[in-house]
């Protein structure tokens, strides 16, 4: 019999599963970013919500998404290397600077009646070529205020948390303010919301961070960071796997407007409500993968949650009642969540330190960067065989090419590395 007190086990795992919150730097990004991702799920949903009102077209969707995407497919190795050559707080701050003027111009434009869909083009673009340089430097400064690589883990976990709680409260709040007040109101909000995460940059103490590059040649960093990548089998497995999910998976969001409004008849609350059960499902997967032990068999989570994931997408495109619906969101935002999360604790746990800023720009760009081709793919296909066959296609896709990549993911076992390495070699599958 155990000599602990009675509340002992239930402490431990509380403590584990916030421990990345030991550091002060951490809880002031946390917080920040938490309230920053509010306002920016407010604009996701109002803005896929605005092209539809303005031109009914699942293909403008679809464009949309790509223009939002595409620079971080072409930027991503550029924005790697200043990500390991510049300090990553000094590029955070001017990134989120730039976001917040871009929501305040969109909000602008729509509240004094001037909006047209070639301005949000426009303005797609500008955010995704500014987050095509925050994204890979917001994942690669995790290791500055995480103190313990054996926190790492914990730390991306909380952030899907973070992620997905914003996730789950922005949409509800953007269905019920585009309802009341219009679209320009959330995005002069995802404006404001802004300011939280710059503030709490700003009141960061970090210790002083040399350069980490030895050279100053663009292409020479980038080619280094590439040749790690491909040189080392478990990162290129996980980065190919990523790349699949996001083309064939991850754009099942560019359809929800017509979802919400053409197949179940609702309006932008259902749609509100279709992406905060998402949100649910997410941080539910998210808080699982907090509460871990260990990161051990992370290649067998990822590919399981990836069926999941697809199997929800399945039951979403056979659904017509609103109830089963968020339900099969819940599936689909969970099982996204922990591949995803899976995945970037995998990379992150066995790259060097001095690539962390070029190889993590490559998993955005197999995350984030080649979703539009997906966006695109999505919006032309439900444009000719409707959504709901669409979101079929894709969830069967999506399933069938994790149990393919499976065979090989499961193999690998990520392992942390020590805490005095600081050149190891590029880490192999067995």
């Amino acid at each position: 019999m155990s000599d602990d007190p009675p509340g002992q086990d239930k402490s431990d795992n509380l403590a584990r599963t916030f421990r990345a919150f030991r550091s002060p730097n951490y809880r002031l990004f946390f917080f920040g970013q938490g309230l920053s991702l509010i306002g920016t799920w407010m604009q996701t949903l109002a803005m896929g919500w605005l092209v539809y009102r303005l031109t009914h077209s699942p293909w403008l969707l679809g464009v949309i998404g790509f223009c939002g995407q595409i620079p971080i497919f072409l930027l991503g190795p550029i924005a790697g290397v200043l990500a390991d050559r510049f300090p990553r707080r000094r590029i955070l701050t001017l990134t989120q600077s730039l976001a917040m003027l871009q929501a305040f111009t969109l909000g602008a434009l729509v509240l004094s009646g001037a909006i047209q869909v070639w301005h949000v083009v426009a303005m797609s673009l500008f955010l995704g070529t500014v987050n095509a340089f925050d994204m890979p430097t917001r994942q690669s400064f995790i290791v500055e205020i995480v103190p313990g690589k054996e926190d790492i883990g914990n730390a991306i976990a909380m952030n899907s948390t973070m992620f997905n709680s914003a996730r789950l409260i922005g949409p509800m709040i953007a269905g019920l303010v585009i309802k009341l007040a219009g679209e320009g109101v959330c995005f002069a909000i995802n404006g404001v919301s802004f300011l939280a995460m710059i503030i709490a940059l700003r009141r960061m103490r970090l210790p002083p961070r040399p350069a980490r590059m030895e050279h100053n040649d663009m292409m020479r960093g980038m080619r280094e960071g590439l040749s790690y990548a491909l040189r080392s089998p478990a990162i290129l497995t996980v980065l190919v796997f990523v790349a699949a999910m996001s083309l064939v998976g991850m754009p099942y969001g560019v359809l929800m407007p017509v979802m919400a409004r053409t197949v179940l008849g609702g309006g932008s609350d259902t749609l509100g409500w279709l992406l905060g059960s998402g949100g649910i499902g997410a941080m539910i997967g998210a808080l699982f993968l907090a509460a871990r032990r260990s990161s051990g068999d992370l290649g067998k989570t990822a590919a399981t949650a990836a069926v999941i994931f697809g199997g929800g997408l399945i039951g979403l495109a056979l659904s017509r009642y609103i109830p089963l619906s968020m339900a099969m969101m819940v599936l689909a935002g969970m099982g996204m969540t922990v591949q995803m999360a899976s995945n970037n604790t995998t990379v992150q746990t066995i790259v060097e330190d001095s690539k962390r800023g070029r190889v993590m720009s490559l998993y955005v760009m197999a995350h984030i960067g080649v979703a539009p081709f997906g966006a695109l793919l999505a919006g032309g296909l439900a444009q000719r065989i409707g959504a709901p066959n669409t979101l079929l296609i894709a969830g069967a896709c999506s399933a069938a090419f994790a149990g393919l990549l499976a065979l090989r993911l499961s193999l690998f076992r990520p392992r942390t590395l020590p805490a005095d390495a600081t050149n190891p070699p590029p880490p192999s599958l067995p």
